[in-house]
């Protein structure tokens, strides 16, 4: 079946913006302006997947979020105003799989989209056994061997571990993994990365598991 987004977004120009270049790309849209027509439209339609503007005149969109996430585990992507580092953290934190912030490419947000719904496919012949977490331990194995780990590889790690496929830009992982951390800079991640790579390729020299995407970020093949 052909994939169906739903918008919720109250600025016509941006919706308008964003249902043409789904429908270029092949995507169907329902358009709806407030947050509480969401889940009578979740529930009316095939929905596949669910981009939520912040700024609702009705409720806010963490609001609708946290509503749709009572009953469906369905992709949802931001479109915020904001670029304050609390509001990236409360849409990561509660439920939401990616955010753009305003202006944006609707390209860019289709691409997103797809990159999503590609790695929320039901996989088959997954290798579930690579990597396994234990939060209480806060150690992660890998193909059978514990990984000494700092408290921010670990994290790091399991970040990327708990979503594959999910590519993750610096600015997520410093919000998410370096949140209460100060003078963070962005490229820590890099030099995250770079180690944990290293102790990755001593356990298997061959090692490609954390792949880069030039100019996007980070992501754990599945």
């Amino acid at each position: 079946m052909p994939t169906h987004v739903l918008i919720i977004e109250d600025e016509p120009a941006i919706a308008e913006t964003l249902i043409y270049a789904f429908k270029e790309a092949g995507i169907s849209t329902t358009h709806k302006l407030l947050g509480g027509e969401a889940l009578p439209a979740l529930a009316q339609n095939a929905i596949d997947f669910v981009i939520l503007d912040v700024g609702l005149p009705d409720m806010t969109g963490f609001d609708v979020c946290k509503k749709i996430r009572e009953t469906s585990q369905i992709p949802i992507l931001f479109l915020t105003a904001r670029n304050h580092e609390i509001d990236r953290i409360v849409g990561l934190e509660i439920g939401a799989d990616d955010y753009v912030t305003k202006p944006f490419s609707p390209r860019e947000v289709v691409a997103r989209v797809k990159a999503i719904l590609r790695r929320t496919e039901p996989q088959t012949n997954k290798k579930s056994n690579t990597f396994m977490v234990d939060e209480t331990a806060n150690r992660i194995q890998y193909r059978g061997q514990h990984l000494e780990l700092t408290r921010y590889e670990f994290l790091l790690l399991k970040t990327l571990v708990n979503q594959p496929q999910r590519v993750y830009s610096r600015d997520q992982l410093m919000d998410i993994v370096w949140a209460n951390a100060e003078n963070t800079l962005e490229r820590t991640v890099d030099a995250h990365i770079k180690t944990l790579r290293a102790k990755l390729r001593c356990v298997d020299a061959a090692s490609e598991a954390i792949v880069t995407h030039r100019g996007m970020g980070y992501s754990l093949q599945a």
